[in-house]
């Protein structure tokens, strides 16, 4: 029985190593600042800071290397991949169900964190952003957020996004409109600002994505034309995610000094642990009501049946998924869980749950958007309708294409940020708990996964009995867990 149990304690580790290092990380970068800093000193000058988190910018530095690759190899793979000869109904179902509960994860994430406000109470926390803010008005915010969608070279998106910008008047201009309109202290309205363009540094990431799901899907329609590409864009995918674990094995070191100069730097180290315990909380409440409340009400209205049982039944992938933070390596447990306890058709659970551990990651697109929004707050920065709508739109690619692996969130994390001219470096400021968060996230996403399964197989009924009963041998998957083959 001893032996059973060091057993069990030694799997645990290695199960979660990375996760304890991490934290070990955590821990010693707040260590490591304190002792540099005591309490009631002055915070150290810029460039002192700048020497003891120089480490952790190499880190960021390597993560933000990751990003172009990472997103249109894996957003290429996922929807060239896209295997609709079994139904064109079933796979339309799937993706549907996949985008609107996203979209509904990021609208909730954004309500949650407007209403909430986790960054206030900046006055004497970190220094004030002023250099983000210029002249611009919600219209030219939404349709930059459009042109954007749709670069004229692929190679100038990858450093850099169209802007909009208003140039203001001369006092010729607005002496001349002052007596216009009969009012010597009037202001003249953005709208009648003279309009001009640049481009500003900072990857377009939201016309890379367009145009890689576009790609995808004339790969996809170009059948075995385009198999060579696809074969390219998958391998391709795989080596980043392989690339992406390795550069996150790193994360424990870049953490731990990214944390201790943000400690260095900050005018009150108290006031950011306040707003990080509001942020911690904003985020766990979204994906409780997103998870608990919004996916199985929309579960028991399609089913037309109480989900309580079907969750139960995917106790164990839903442990296994806050256990090892990744969505892909609970993929086989979830299969066999909902074929085996849930009687889930294999070809649906076959077809929708690797699609769904590929792009369905609401947990995740919650919380991006949730994060970029607190960092905003905490900076002091105001967020426009067209930014937030920008936030939004690339926190729901960003999640499509973040790989299922421990605090791949990081690295799409650090995207989201660039769109809205926030530093990438910010990210420390979330680092602290993201180890924690990336579980319960997790977490979310296998359920959501799992209740996608079961939606599209109860609607799907009709479309599997003109098929034919299913008929397979038995294969073996993770834990001893037995599943049929397709």
């Amino acid at each position: 029985m001893s032996g059973r149990v060091v057993t069990n304690i030694k799997g645990c580790l290695k199960t979660n190593v990375l996760t304890l290092l991490t934290l070990a990380g955590v821990f010693g970068g707040v260590i490591l600042g304190i002792a540099l800093r005591p309490p009631g000193s002055e915070k150290w000058a810029q460039r002192d800071a700048m020497y003891v988190g120089f480490l952790g910018e190499l880190f960021l530095r390597m993560l933000k290397a990751l990003i172009l690759p990472l997103i249109v190899s894996s957003l290429i793979s996922a929807v060239g991949n896209l295997d609709l000869s079994l139904s064109g109904k079933i796979g339309a179902r799937a993706i549907a169900y996949y985008m609107v509960t996203t979209v509904i994860a990021v609208i909730i994430g954004i309500i949650l964190v407007v209403s909430i406000h986790p960054g206030q109470g900046n006055d004497e926390g970190i220094h004030k952003d002023e250099a983000s803010s210029r002249d611009t008005t919600t219209a030219d915010t939404l349709m930059d957020l459009v042109r954007n969608m749709f670069p004229p070279n692929l190679v100038q998106a990858a450093g850099f996004q169209y802007q909009t910008l208003l140039t203001r008047p001369t006092d010729e201009e607005l002496a001349a409109y002052r007596e216009k309109v009969g009012n010597d202290s009037a202001e003249m309205p953005k709208e009648m600002f003279k309009i001009s363009g640049n481009y500003r540094e900072g990857s377009n990431i939201i016309g890379l994505v367009v145009f890689a799901i576009v790609f995808g899907i004339v790969i996809s329609m170009m059948k075995k034309q385009g198999e060579i590409l696809l074969q390219f864009f998958t391998a391709m995918s795989e080596a980043m995610m392989y690339l992406t674990r390795i550069v996150i094995w790193l994360s424990p070191v870049g953490v731990c000094f990214l944390i201790a100069a943000k400690i260095l730097e900050l005018e009150s180290f108290s006031v950011l642990l306040g707003q990080l315990g509001m942020y911690f909380l904003t985020v766990l409440i979204g994906l409780t009501v997103h998870g608990f409340v919004v996916l199985l009400l929309l579960y028991t209205l399609v089913v037309r049946k109480l989900p309580f049982g079907f969750v139960a039944n995917i106790v164990q992938p839903l442990a296994t998924a806050f256990g090892t933070s990744s969505s892909s390596a609970t993929l086989p447990l979830t299969i066999a869980a909902l074929e085996e306890k849930n009687g889930v058709d294999p070809r649906i659970a076959r077809f929708v749950l690797p699609i769904g551990a590929t792009i369905n990651m609401d947990g995740t697109a919650l919380y991006e958007a949730v994060a970029a929004i607190f960092i905003a707050q905490v900076r002091g920065v105001t967020l426009g309708l067209g930014q937030i709508i920008a936030i939004s739109i690339t926190a729901t690619a960003a999640s499509i294409g973040a790989a299922g692996i421990p605090q791949a969130g990081l690295v799409t994390m650090v995207m989201v940020l660039d769109t809205v001219g926030l530093p990438a470096g910010d990210v420390s400021l979330i680092l602290a708990v993201d180890w924690l968060l990336d579980r319960f996230r997790t977490t979310i996403n296998v359920l959501g996964d799992s209740l996608g399964a079961g939606i599209v197989n109860h609607l799907s009924k009709r479309e599997l009995e003109k098929m034919g009963a299913h008929d397979g041998d038995v294969i073996k998957v993770e834990n001893g867990i037995e599943a049929t083959q397709m």
